[in-house]
C-alpha cells in the first residue's frame, strides 16, 4: 500500500470516526405530498420508530440517536422512562426534542410571534414542556422551527412579532440546562408567502443571541433560495462560533424533502470542505449536531435513511482528505487553479474502498445497504404491518 493510500485510508477513518449522524423519527412514519399520503410498511408507533432507526445505526455504525418529534412521539400518556426502555432495547438514544407549534389550529396567525398574547404563551408553555421532555431524557438539543409569518402585505406589525419571538425565545433559553442548547432554524417561505419571522440565518444568528449564550443557527440545506451561497453561510457562522446544527436534505426547485446529495453532492461536499477547513485552521472540533431531515415518500423508508447516511460518509470523507496546507498556501499565493483543484481532486477521488476498510474495522458490512437487505428485517416487519393494517381495516 503506498504512502498517498494510507494517508487517505487514516483521514476517512479518523473523520468517520467523529462523524455522527441523527436520524429524525418523522422519517420513518408515512409520509406524502399536499395531496396525499403514500403507504409502505411505515413506522406507526415511537417502537416501530426505534426499532427501524435502530437498524440504520447497526448497519451504518453512525447514526447513535433518535430525533424525537413532541406531540407525534411523545404525548402526555408517554413518559421518560418508556422511551429509556425503547432507546435501551434498540442501541440508540433520544435525540434532540422538537417542538410542534405549527400544527394546532391556535397557531393559524403564528406562535411566540402571534398578535394574540394567549396564543404566544400557549406556544412558549410547549416550548418549556419540551425543554423538560429535553431534560427528562438527557437530550442536549431542542431544535426550532416555526412556521411564523404573514401571507398579505400590511397584515402583520413585522416589527412587533420580531419582539415577541425573541422575548419567547430568551425565556425559553431561561429554562434550559447549563449543558443544554437552543438550534433556531429559519426559512425563507412556507406556509406564511409574504414575511416569514426568521427568514434568512441572519435572522436566526440575531434571534440566537437574543436568547441567550447556549443558542445556537440550524441550518436546513434546503431552507434556501436556489442560487444562495450556502457554504459561505456555513463559514460565516463557523467564524461567529454560531453553526449548532444541519439538517440533511436536497432539493431541485423550493422544498426540501429530496435524499441528500441526489441532486447536487457538490454542494455538500463544499459545505462539509468549509467545517473540516475551519477545523484544520483552529485545531478543534466544530460542535456540530448533524440530523437528516427528509420526508420520503416513494423511496422505502429504511433503505433510504441508510442510503442518505452513506452518502453523507462518502461526501464527508472526501472534505477530509483535502490537502489544506496545499490549499492555503494556494490561496495565499493566488494560484486559483491549484486552489481550486484542491478541491476537485479530493471530491475525484474514489474514497470507497478506506470506508469499506473502516467498516470492516468496526465489524460493519462493507455495503450497509446490501446487508440490511439480506437481513430479512423489511420482509419481516413488511409482513407483520401489512396484517396489522389489514385487521384494523376490517375493524373499522
Amino acid at each position: 500500500m503506498s504512502t498517498s493510500t494510507t494517508s487517505v485510508t487514516d483521514k476517512v477513518a479518523a473523520a468517520l470516526e467523529g462523524l455522527h449522524i441523527e436520524l429524525p423519527s418523522w422519517g420513518f412514519a408515512d409520509t406524502g405530498t399536499r395531496f396525499g399520503k403514500f403507504l409502505q410498511p411505515a413506522a406507526r408507533t415511537i417502537e416501530e420508530k426505534f426499532a427501524d432507526a435502530g437498524q440504520v445505526h447497526a448497519f451504518t455504525g453512525a447514526c447513535p440517536t433518535l430525533a424525537l418529534h413532541v406531540l407525534w412521539d411523545v404525548p402526555a400518556s408517554t413518559n421518560a422512562e418508556d422511551i429509556r426502555r425503547l432507546a435501551q432495547r434498540y442501541g440508540i438514544q433520544a435525540g434532540a426534542i422538537n417542538p410542534n407549534v405549527f400544527q394546532d389550529q391556535i397557531y393559524k396567525h403564528g406562535s411566540l410571534s402571534n398578535e394574540d398574547a394567549s396564543v404566544r404563551q400557549h406556544a412558549l408553555d410547549h416550548l418549556l414542556d419540551s425543554v423538560r421532555i429535553a431534560k427528562e431524557l438527557g437530550s442536549r438539543d431542542i431544535s426550532l422551527w416555526f412556521a411564523d409569518g404573514s401571507s398579505y402585505p400590511g397584515t402583520a406589525n413585522i416589527r412587533a412579532r420580531k419582539h415577541w419571538m425573541a422575548e419567547g425565545l430568551r425565556q425559553t433559553h431561561a429554562a434550559l440546562a447549563p449543558d443544554q442548547r437552543l438550534l433556531v432554524e429559519y426559512k425563507p417561505f412556507e406556509p406564511a408567502f409574504y414575511h416569514t419571522d426568521i427568514g434568512d440565518w441572519g435572522m436566526a444568528l440575531l434571534l440566537a443571541r437574543a436568547a441567550g449564550p447556549q443558542a445556537r443557527v440550524l441550518v436546513d440545506t434546503g431552507h434556501h433560495y436556489q442560487a444562495q451561497n450556502i457554504e459561505q453561510i456555513v463559514a460565516w457562522l463557523l467564524d461567529e462560533k454560531m453553526l449548532g446544527g444541519f439538517h440533511f436534505n436536497d432539493r431541485r426547485y423550493a422544498d426540501d424533502d429530496l435524499t441528500l446529495g441526489s441532486i447536487d453532492p457538490y454542494q455538500l461536499f463544499r459545505i462539509f470542505a468549509e467545517i473540516c477547513a475551519y477545523e484544520w485552521e483552529t485545531g478543534g472540533k466544530a460542535d456540530i449536531a448533524y440530523m437528516v431531515d427528509q420526508s420520503h415518500n416513494l423511496k422505502n423508508k429504511i433503505e433510504e435513511m441508510i442510503q442518505t447516511v452513506t452518502t453523507a460518509q462518502e461526501l464527508y470523507a472526501k472534505a477530509a482528505i483535502i490537502d489544506f496546507p496545499k490549499l492555503a498556501q494556494a490561496q495565499q499565493e493566488q494560484r486559483l487553479i491549484d486552489a481550486e483543484d484542491a478541491y476537485k481532486d479530493a471530491f475525484s477521488t474514489d474514497v470507497r474502498p478506506a470506508i469499506r476498510e473502516w467498516r470492516r474495522s468496526r465489524g460493519l458490512g462493507e455495503d450497509p445497504l446490501a446487508a440490511f437487505r439480506a437481513s430479512g428485517y423489511l420482509d419481516r416487519i413488511t409482513r407483520e404491518r401489512a396484517g396489522r393494517a389489514a385487521a384494523a381495516s376490517s375493524y373499522a
